[in-house]
């Protein structure tokens, strides 16, 4: 399984300081065998404890020039000029096996935070699935969309720890509930101790009063391995190299610097560790891997600095803030007056409503029959990337309202060919301007709509979209387009300048990657024509009338029973997209934001919710909807995990965000 280690050094300033510096990539090296698919430490000295993960092996790691910064700021400069709480240093690291969690989901990876808690785990817990469920308190804000069992041993070990003060009670209690095997290391962000525990005995340690240095690993050939390597200087007398009993703990003070040795086999024997004294200003934890959370924001919506043609004023306010003119929606009226000249007087079918299945369509529908007497066909493109759930809550509407549902189904098969070709080949030169070619398959919609209209006769087409709020203009900014060109009245709207220099800049894609020249090409140049080429004569349901969420969600669920699924999301938006969480989790990884930053920051300036609130539902928006993406890869036939590990090896566009939160901690 996984192997962890860390050392401590009393004095970093000393000669121990450097055995951290140039030991610890040692014990990363020595610990690799056990776990070649991610690795990571975390280094506590001077009031601040930082992390470092990768997905990759360790020795990939300890080539990287990041990782070898990462240990020079952690070590070196923090020790020598920190805030001066402690004068020691200590670390913990893992090389991983994976068991539980893909490590192409970064929060998977350890070290793992977890409130106080910063800790590393060798083993596999059995019943981690139930304690999750058992506790709502141990699921923090990453543990919803994380599979790793170790978080939720480490979230359990926090719970403990914030109600008994006690980091050897709340760790055999935690041990207590568990089932399966753990060995685990952990740091404390109020507290200057490391804590180490194992219910197998797979952890081995040696120490040096004289040296100021204790070290540890899971294995004893690891342990004696480093000590033998020169790195320690031989005067320092170690301890003969020690295997911690089965079901028992150590409490190792930074300062006192003897271990406190605990017995986890009966509760009521997990003695009070009376030397530790927990701090009153908590240590800061930098995680490096976190470097977008760092972007700077509009100080009105929530737009990052990496948004694509994005300015901020003397206040921090961005230009999209200040061009923006919230929608005028045209009125009930003029929607009854519209429809008026198309209303069949006998029942007969008079409007044809593009209809997905998530919310907009199926309120849209219901306005449209319900409210203002319409006598409506739905229609669906099953372009291959339709839900489920969508197409459940299609048969609760349509069957509830008593509307013909007409579908006209792609080669779906063939169509998710399309899709993975056109991923690997944009895994061969990413430009976040091609991602859209992904969904370039959907576009057919458009053309139904007008079909649909030559075969029943029916003349009038409507779209229950429209609504400002979903306008994404960093879609064509990404292609070098600005912003400012372009029309937001209706999707598709551009003037013909805008369409030509679409147009040419997708062609220079193509030349530029000629893997994109694949069978798939035919159909994405007739997307291209049915979005941006045939004519828009298309009724928009939401330049008539306001969006108002709660409204539509409680008329959904209340008159058609409608579905909602958590692992979509808690704000169920694209539920009816198949593809959503994959674009997103490229966009959010690559740049720093989504569709959801868009879109939250469109609410802001329409009034509907604060930016407070904004930067809360964000957080929760861009976690990766692991589900959902398993499902999307099941379905094109694509391994998730080894295209998320080429998505999180692009290079980011806020690379530069590390240096400036790094030089400000």
């Amino acid at each position: 399984m996984c192997g962890i280690f860390g050392l401590i050094a009393k004095d970093a300033s000393g000669p121990a300081g450097n055995v951290i510096q140039y030991g610890l990539p040692k014990l990363l090296k020595l610990s690799e065998a056990r776990g070649r698919e991610a690795a990571g430490v975390a280094i506590t000295t001077g009031g601040v404890i930082s992390l470092y993960r990768e997905a990759t092996r360790a020795s990939a790691m300890l080539k990287s020039p990041e990782f070898t910064q990462f240990i020079r700021d952690a070590v070196v400069l923090r020790s020598s000029g920190g805030s001066g709480m402690i004068k020691s240093v200590a670390a913990i690291g893992n090389t991983r096996l994976v068991t539980n969690g893909s490590q192409a989901i970064a929060e998977n990876n350890q070290p793992i935070r977890a409130g106080h808690i910063i800790g590393v785990h060798n083993g596999i817990i059995t019943n981690d699935r139930e304690l999750s469920a058992r506790y709502s308190s141990i699921n923090d804000s990453a543990v919803s969309f994380s599979s790793s069992d170790t978080r939720v041993l480490m979230g359990l070990i926090n719970k403990y720890y914030e109600e008994a003060g006690d980091a050897a009670r709340a760790i055999t209690s935690a041990y207590h509930e568990i089932h399966g095997s753990a060995s685990i290391a952990l740091l404390l962000d109020d507290a200057p101790v490391l804590a180490l525990a194992t219910n197998t005995g797979s952890l081995y340690y040696s120490y040096s009063e004289e040296g100021g240095l204790f070290v540890f690993g899971s294995e004893r050939y690891v342990v004696e391995t480093f000590l033998g390597k020169g790195i320690v200087p031989k005067v320092w007398h170690f301890r003969a190299v020690r295997s911690l009993d089965p079901f028992s703990g150590i409490i190792i003070d930074f300062e006192r610097f003897t271990p406190d040795t605990f017995t986890m086999k009966d509760l009521t024997q997990a003695k009070r560790i009376a030397a530790v004294r927990r701090r009153e200003n908590r240590c800061v934890v930098v995680d490096t891997g976190a470097s977008a959370a760092i972007l700077r924001r509009c100080t009105k919506c929530v737009l990052p600095e990496t948004y694509p043609f994005i300015s901020f004023d003397e206040e921090g306010v961005c230009n999209y803030c200040r061009k923006y003119r919230r929608q005028e929606f045209l009125g009930r009226e003029a929607l009854e007056s519209f429809l008026a000249s198309y209303r069949s007087r006998d029942g007969s079918p008079d409007c044809i409503v593009g209809f997905s299945g998530g919310r907009d369509s199926s309120y849209g529908l219901h306005v449209l029959k319900k409210e203002f007497g319409m006598h409506p066909i739905a229609y669906t493109y099953d372009w291959a990337m339709v839900t489920d759930l969508a197409r459940r809550n299609q048969a609760k509407v349509t069957g509830k309202l008593g509307v013909e549902h007409i579908i006209r189904a792609a080669d779906i098969h063939t169509k998710r060919r399309y899709i993975r070709k056109n991923i690997y080949a944009w895994l061969r030169k990413p430009d976040l301007g091609m991602v859209p070619l992904f969904m370039a398959g959907d576009k057919m919609f458009y053309y139904y709509g007008r079909q649909l209209r030559r075969e029943t006769g029916i003349k009038l087409t409507v779209f229950a979209s429209g609504q400002q709020l979903e306008q994404m203009e960093f879609k064509i900014g990404f292609c070098g387009i600005d912003h400012n060109l372009v029309n937001n009245t209706r999707l598709y709207n551009y003037d013909f300048l805008v369409k030509a220099r679409l147009a040419a800049w997708y062609v220079k894609q193509y030349l530029l990657n000629p893997s994109y020249l694949n069978e798939s090409l035919i159909d994405s140049v007739f997307a291209f024509y049915s979005s941006f080429i045939n004519k828009d004569d298309y009724l928009y349901l939401y330049h008539y009338l306001p969006w108002d969420e709660k409204a539509i969600e409680n008329t959904l669920k209340d008159e058609y029973e409608w579905e909602t699924d958590e692992k979509y999301g808690k704000n169920q938006w694209r539920m009816g997209d198949g593809h959503t969480a994959f674009i997103d989790y490229i966009y959010h990884t690559v740049s720093g934001f989504s569709e959801f930053d868009n879109f939250r920051s469109n609410q802001i300036r329409e009034g509907l919710i604060a930016r407070e609130e904004a930067m809360s539902l964000i957080e929760e928006d861009n976690k990766p909807r692991v589900e959902m993406l398993q499902d999307f890869s099941q379905l094109i036939g694509f391994n998730l995990e080894e295209v998320l590990l080429r998505i999180n090896a692009i290079p980011k566009l806020y690379e530069h965000t590390k240096k400036r939160g790094a030089a400000s901690t």
